[in-house]
């Protein structure tokens, strides 16, 4: 059976945020020293530096984004390593604050709102898993961040990397595309279709093996 998209207002999607990033709050507060130190699915960053980028996403605007970009260079990566460093100096206190605060505001860097809410719901996974963490975003939320990168290749590439595969989500009614199936959990998928091919062991399908191989 097909899937078929569901209309989600702007509205209903910063609400998602907001529940995310409170969520976040929330599992920041329960960490050690330790844990804050302990290595993320993102390559070099610590879980306090993806606190870090988290909020300094969460405050960023437009007009900053554009002046700090420029200051990088335009290279996204200096761009994103720079925000994420300066911000995750504050310290997990002042971290947990900050994120506080920005769970009903709507400011948000160029570019879809989907984006954001992709953002808080995959980097909360990149650092939650390796600590062992588990934390289930709503269906209704992850439905619109696998809507958006399916067809999207922003940043991440996930149109590219899934093209010509078949992902059927095992608890939902959310699929797309055809040929090799790559199966599993909607979160799970929507981590694989960003490259996070630490979730590929537990995922079935003649499509799992193919989708690691692509970058």
């Amino acid at each position: 059976m097909r899937y078929r998209e569901a209309h989600v207002t702007t509205n209903e999607i910063w609400r998602y945020i907001g529940s995310e990033r409170s969520d976040l709050a929330d599992t920041w507060e329960s960490l050690t020293p330790e844990r804050w130190d302990s290595a993320s699915w993102c390559e070099g960053w610590s879980v306090r530096d993806v606190a870090g980028h988290l909020v300094a996403s969460a405050e960023q605007t437009p007009g900053h984004f554009f002046a700090e970009f420029a200051g990088a260079r335009f290279r996204f990566n200096v761009f994103a390593e720079r925000g994420a460093q300066r911000c995750a100096a504050a310290g997990p206190s002042e971290l947990i604050r900050r994120l506080r605060a920005r769970t009903t505001t709507r400011n948000h860097p160029p570019g879809p709102v989907n984006a954001m809410l992709g953002e808080v719901v995959v980097h909360g996974d990149d650092f939650r898993r390796p600590l062992g963490l588990s934390h289930q975003t709503p269906e209704a939320a992850l439905l619109v961040v696998a809507d958006s990168w399916k067809k999207s290749n922003l940043l991440i590439g996930s149109k590219r990397r899934i093209a010509g595969l078949r992902l059927a989500a095992t608890d939902s009614t959310w699929n797309h595309g055809d040929g090799p199936e790559v199966s599993g959990p909607l979160q799970s998928l929507i981590l694989a279709m960003t490259g996070r091919t630490q979730v590929l062991d537990d995922r079935s399908g003649d499509g799992v093996a193919l989708l690691a191989k692509r970058p």
